[in-house]
């Protein structure tokens, strides 16, 4: 089980602050720093000092870490077009010297469409438009060098692409795609995607959309086996149950609600919740870390969880 941290830095974060969990991530020995693609808070927070754009942030950290590999839980297919985000995503991967990875999708948060003047249609398009940015993102990056790609699109037709720059990692970087949609987003997954993620979802719940996942992959004889399968929940961990409850109050959630629906306890409960995902085939956990001031909580699980997973 590979563990990773995951940061929702809408709800208040600058890039200083990003790049000490960053750093910390790495130095303590996850696997990996994601971040959320977000430009409005969520909650009852401020949300100072405002957003920051996710691949901006990524292409910052691909020059000021070294080992952790870099994405996104998830990008918002309204907020780019595919072409660009084929390039900016290229582009950070060069960067890092290959340690990109994106993840995708249909965008659901209405109202941060609305404060920034982003289109926002009905949940039909917005999937037809995943797809065919899935289409055209994996055809720029797998487009050998020297050739051109056209994509015959509905929303984003593509002309005699050169399909440049290429990422360092070949064919491509890998592509996460999530969510609980029973139909579409099985079937986008199987036919494009590295890693299936379910964030804040039960064992049992997962166990369940990881089956519709696998029965969509056995339609297009895709070996579901290729696919890494994740999870991403909620952080709270304490030595004992008056470090879990501080952090909880910090966080401004329940302890107890916690430990029902997230990554929440001691250490050992801790342990112990992260083999119950093994069981159903998690091979990846994002743990959400919301107070980024807290350095010590992912010290913490580093030394007290990770060697016994």
């Amino acid at each position: 089980m590979e563990l990773r941290i995951f940061t929702e830095p809408q709800q208040g974060a600058t890039y200083d602050q990003l790049l000490a969990v960053a750093r910390c991530t790495e130095d303590a020995g996850y696997g990996a720093f994601f971040r959320s693609d977000h430009y409005l808070k969520m909650g009852s927070v401020s949300g100072d000092p405002g957003p920051t754009d996710a691949w901006t942030t990524l292409a910052g950290l691909a020059r000021d870490t070294s080992r952790i590999r870099l994405g996104t839980l998830m990008t918002a297919a309204t907020f780019r077009l595919p072409g660009p985000l084929a390039i900016t995503v290229a582009q950070v991967d060069q960067m890092s010297g290959g340690r990109v990875e994106l993840g995708i999708g249909t965008g659901w948060y209405a109202e941060e469409h609305a404060a920034y003047g982003i289109p926002f249609p009905p949940l039909a398009e917005r999937f037809d438009r995943l797809e065919e940015q899935l289409a055209v993102i994996t055809g720029l990056w797998t487009t050998p060098r020297g050739e051109k790609f056209s994509y015959d699109g509905r929303y984003y037709p593509v002309t005699d692409s050169p399909a440049l720059p290429k990422p360092v990692q070949a064919p491509r970087p890998p592509i996460l795609i999530g969510g609980m949609g029973r139909k579409r987003t099985p079937q986008l997954t199987a036919r494009y995607a590295d890693e299936f993620n379910l964030p804040f979802a039960s064992v049992a719940d997962s166990a369940a959309q990881f089956e519709r996942v696998r029965a969509a992959c056995a339609e297009i004889g895709r070996d579901p086996a290729k696919l890494c399968w994740s999870n991403a929940l909620v952080l709270c961990c304490g030595r004992d149950d008056a470090e879990v409850a501080r952090r909880a109050e910090a966080i401004g959630r329940d302890p107890e609600e916690l430990r029902a629906n997230g990554m929440a306890g001691t250490p050992a409960e801790i342990v112990d919740k992260i083999g119950r995902y093994a069981e159903i085939g998690a091979q990846r956990i994002y743990l959400q870390v919301l107070d980024l001031a807290d350095l010590d909580h992912i010290e913490l699980v580093a030394a007290e969880v990770m060697p016994k997973i």
